[in-house]
């Protein structure tokens, strides 16, 4: 059943249907705003849970937001120095910050998480055809279709999500270079997009035990399905529980002529039967995510490393092996150790017989500003070859 927004105009009392694909809660208190609304003012409402439904021009939400987020940002800086501050002064220890990982990243995670709810604020009214009924807006039809689907009823929706949604329309019709296909990849909304091409580098270069039938766990958009097939594995059966990415792989596979090699099937983990080669790339990072869309960064507890660790033995053929596809950049954050990766596996039934590194090129990896720049500077990807003990 759907939400709806409740808020006060013109004397009356309106309601609406309330959309939101992080899974947010409409807002409990809503009021009215246009053009003459100060930045100040509207960043102190947003603060309290205020939230604004906007009649002004279009542009100027923009540039409102815009307003918030620079307000947020100065405000998130300002925490964190005094945050150091006190740190330093209580253990006279001037790196004392840097030597909590866990924590750091746990207040990097709350700082994010209420300048996100604060962002949030800032409502935009959507037509039941997803016109938006305000002066110079966009046209954003198609972005909304693909998400929403067929026309509905008049919503209202937040102006950041909205945008973020925009922008991931954009990134699928142009879709992300993958130099390993020699062809591009078109994520959808919501679904993981492989910006990060480290790790699909490793499958490339990794060898293949067989060409026989490979599993591809949690498949996405398809990426590495698709590089299975192009390195000539003949029969790939790839899995994810998500509607979106089942939509996103089986997409982007037929757009690169991979339909006769690849199928696409939904499952929670593994498909029936066995395989020489199963591959596997789950979130990295251990920790509860705070919005569906965060389900492919965020894996509370491990819990998909650790169902596809334990049921890799009894779903590899004999000398098959497992990829386990994995960035250490838990173990820098203090989320997760190496020795309870190791003991995982091992308990698992599972012998580790090569892996295989790569140190990640994405921006943030050299951006200092980064609250959490010590340990993706130190990230490493890997790329981990796993066979049943005894067995390899």
């Amino acid at each position: 059943m759907h939400s709806m927004i409740n808020w006060h105009e013109a004397g009356k009392d309106n309601t609406a249907l309330w959309r939101s694909e992080s899974g947010a809660k409409p807002p409990k208190r809503v009021i009215v705003a246009d053009d003459t609304m100060k930045a100040d003012v509207a960043y102190k409402l947003a603060c309290e849970g205020t939230a604004l439904l906007w009649r002004g021009d279009f542009q100027n939400a923009k540039q409102l937001l815009q307003a918030l987020s620079r307000r947020t940002d100065r405000k998130s800086r300002k925490t964190s120095k005094s945050q150091k501050s006190g740190n330093n002064s209580v253990s006279g220890n001037a790196g004392k910050t840097s030597d909590m990982p866990g924590e750091a990243f746990h207040l990097h995670r709350q700082a994010q998480s209420q300048r996100a709810r604060t962002l949030a604020m800032i409502l935009i009214p959507l037509d039941s055809d997803y016109s938006i009924p305000l002066r110079r807006a966009p046209q954003i039809q198609p972005a909304c279709f693909a998400v929403y689907g067929a026309k509905s009823q008049p919503s209202v929706v937040s102006l950041r999500e909205l945008l973020g949604l925009v922008g991931a329309h954009e990134w699928r019709k142009k879709g992300v270079a993958i130099p390993e296909l020699d062809d591009r990849i078109h994520p959808h909304f919501g679904v993981f997009s492989p910006v990060r091409g480290e790790y699909v580098q490793l499958v490339q270069e990794a060898t293949l035990p067989s060409t026989e039938l490979a599993f591809d766990i949690g498949t996405g958009t398809g990426v590495l399905a698709a590089v299975l097939a192009r390195r000539g594995v003949k029969h790939i059966v790839a899995t994810d529980q998500d509607q979106r990415a089942l939509s996103c792989a089986k997409e982007n596979i037929m757009r690169l002529g991979l339909s006769d090699q690849i199928d696409i099937v939904p499952a929670d983990l593994f498909p029936p039967g066995k395989a020489t080669l199963i591959v596997c790339n789950p979130p990295w990072i251990p920790a509860r995510p705070s919005s569906a869309i965060e389900h492919a960064i965020y894996d509370p507890d491990s819990q998909m490393l650790r169902g596809f660790l334990s049921g890799l033995p009894e779903h590899l053929e004999p000398g098959g092996e497992g990829w386990l596809i994995l960035s250490d950049i838990a173990e820098h954050l203090g989320l997760r150790t190496r020795e309870a990766l190791l003991a995982l596996i091992d308990t698992s039934g599972l012998q580790v017989i090569e892996r295989m590194d790569i140190r990640p090129a994405h921006a943030k990896a050299g951006d200092t500003t980064d609250p959490l720049h010590s340990a993706r500077a130190a990230e490493v990807t890997s790329l981990w070859r796993l066979a049943v003990q005894g067995v390899a």
